[in-house]
């Protein structure tokens, strides 16, 4: 179950639950098909059901919850046509934002996205020299540090391009994907590779070659979709579809 968060003046019980809870079941802390309970969460936060309720509906309407009448409420198994058909819009949004990024970059925009770059390296390099026996507690950390930097370099892409809309519906769109990201961060596409293919990207913008910069997001957002297989194999209970 996830840990009591601090309530925040003006901003709706129901909402931060229901963000605490997206976080989780999205960093896999909390496993497709795990049952919630809302006296359970209720309990934890020191509210009524009400909010706690509101927040399933929120998720559950995002397509994360899954309220089962007789049997609860369980976090919904990951779909793989829903993975597949958020990769597809996302390439065709995130194609075209590194075209515009290729037109409207500035110096200090590419020195902006090498920055983000650096840090992802950088923690790379503290994640190699960690004892091999760090617990799962410190690889989720790992995890979670690692791909909220790759986040923040796809929304900087977004920003330079002036498309920050255009991205926060992506944001919400690529759940799932998210998702499978998580549970596949061991042993998909090691994370150098994606390191090195922000890079490629970054120095097509900064060349202004729009055709490259185009190309490399293609082949960049492909790479969650190959983890799929070997995944579903490994945990097929927490996959649908």
């Amino acid at each position: 179950m996830t840990t009591p968060l601090p309530i925040i003046a003006g901003t709706r019980m129901a909402l931060q639950i229901a963000e605490r809870l997206r976080e989780e079941i999205v960093s896999a802390a909390i496993l497709p098909g795990q049952a919630l309970s809302e006296t359970d969460y209720a309990t934890l936060y020191g509210v009524s059901r009400q909010p706690v309720r509101e927040a399933f509906i929120r998720l559950a309407a995002d397509g994360l919850l899954e309220v089962l009448p007789q049997r609860g409420t369980f976090v919904k198994k990951v779909s793989i046509k829903t993975v597949a058909d958020a990769r597809f819009v996302r390439e065709a949004v995130e194609a075209a934002i590194v075209v515009e990024a290729c037109q409207r970059a500035t110096p200090a925009d590419i020195a902006m996205l090498k920055q983000i770059i650096d840090s992802q390296t950088e923690l790379l390099e503290l994640e190699s020299s960690k004892s091999a026996s760090a617990d799962e507690v410190m690889n989720r950390a790992m995890a979670t540090g690692f791909l909220a930097l790759d986040e923040a370099f796809h929304r900087a892409l977004a920003k330079v391009a002036k498309r920050e809309t255009a991205w926060a519906f992506v944001d919400r769109l690529k759940v799932q994907m998210d998702r499978v990201r998580y549970l596949s961060y061991q042993e998909a596409t090691p994370a150098e590779r994606l390191v090195a293919q922000h890079a490629t990207i970054v120095e097509a913008i900064a060349q202004r070659d729009v055709a490259l910069a185009s190309a490399d997001m293609h082949i960049h957002l492909a790479e969650v979709v190959g983890a799929l297989p070997k995944l579903r194999e490994r945990m097929p209970d927490m996959f649908e579809d």
